[in-house]
């Protein structure tokens, strides 16, 4: 029997998202900066008598253990049949950072160690837009089109980064469907490289995530928690990650993030204080 083995789910923040066209079909097109954390989920891949998963952790009880759970589905993709999985859920749901996409590539990365392939482009889309990102993962990366579409970047730092989330999930249809505008532009089609952690927080500052403003309509406390973390002491630039509900500022140094994860806590609140995976050269 093989010894289990265990993999991070990092968790993905779009330090921007733009939001560049709508196909006829309804899917949107983006162009986004992305980045992976040094924390997220964990995922235990033991042998079984069939495929399974247990939950335990912080944020277990808002996931419930259904048939179409993406890590489940995710191993139903490569024909795994014998796979019991472990998710130690530490990252709130429905909360913009990708993290059932990430458990799921968690999982194809672990099963490939016991000769499952992964699944194509196309069959990563069919799990969700997030997944062939995180299958990238922790390389920063440019995601563009449907998600389909992922560079590696060069030249991306590693970034002090506090994750503040209201408590609340929200739903990304809605943020979608409250959208105002959806042909915006894209970032610049050669993207620079950048000295340090300064650098690139004022590069981003020119920068958006177009969902953020629909979101803080129907969610009005996510400006409060940009409000919350522009105001602290080293804050380089707040912004929202993904659909929200997550916010995330960038600090100057990891003492000025622990200040402002103290100054920032509260009761029902997932705060987060970490630091993002650079790039390898």
């Amino acid at each position: 029997m093989p010894d289990a083995v265990r993999a991070l789910a990092p968790a993905k923040i779009n330090l921007t998202l733009h939001v560049t066209g709508q196909r006829a079909d309804g899917y949107h097109l983006l162009d986004s900066l992305v980045v992976f954390t040094e924390a997220g989920d964990g995922l235990t891949l033991a042998d079984g008598p069939g495929l399974s998963l247990d939950l335990t952790g912080p944020a277990a009880a808002a996931l419930a253990v259904e048939p179409d759970n993406l890590v489940l589905r995710a191993a139903r993709a490569v024909g795994a049949s014998r796979a019991a999985f472990t998710l130690d859920k530490r990252l709130p749901v429905a909360s913009g950072m990708g993290g059932g996409s990430s458990d799921a590539a968690a999982a194809l990365k672990l099963l490939a160690g016991r000769g499952f392939a992964p699944p194509d482009t196309a069959g990563l889309m069919r799990l969700g837009a997030d997944l062939p990102v995180c299958m990238a993962a922790p390389a920063p990366c440019r995601m563009r089109g449907l998600g389909e579409a992922v560079e590696p970047l060069a030249g991306v730092p590693a970034l002090w980064l506090l994750l503040v989330n209201p408590g609340q999930g929200l739903s990304t249809p809605a943020v979608f469907k409250a959208l105002s505008r959806r042909d915006n532009p894209p970032m610049p089609e050669v993207l620079p490289r950048w000295s340090d952690d300064r650098a690139l927080a004022e590069w981003l500052a020119a920068g958006r995530n177009d969902l953020e403003p629909p979101a803080r309509g129907i969610m009005p406390g996510i400006g409060d928690l940009l409000a919350g973390l522009a105001a602290q002491p080293g804050c380089l630039l707040a912004r929202m990650t993904g659909s929200g509900a997550t916010c995330f500022g960038i600090f100057a140094g990891e003492g000025a993030l622990q200040d402002a994860a103290r100054a920032l806590a509260a009761p029902g609140r997932f705060v987060l204080a970490t630091r993002s995976l650079p790039s390898a050269r």
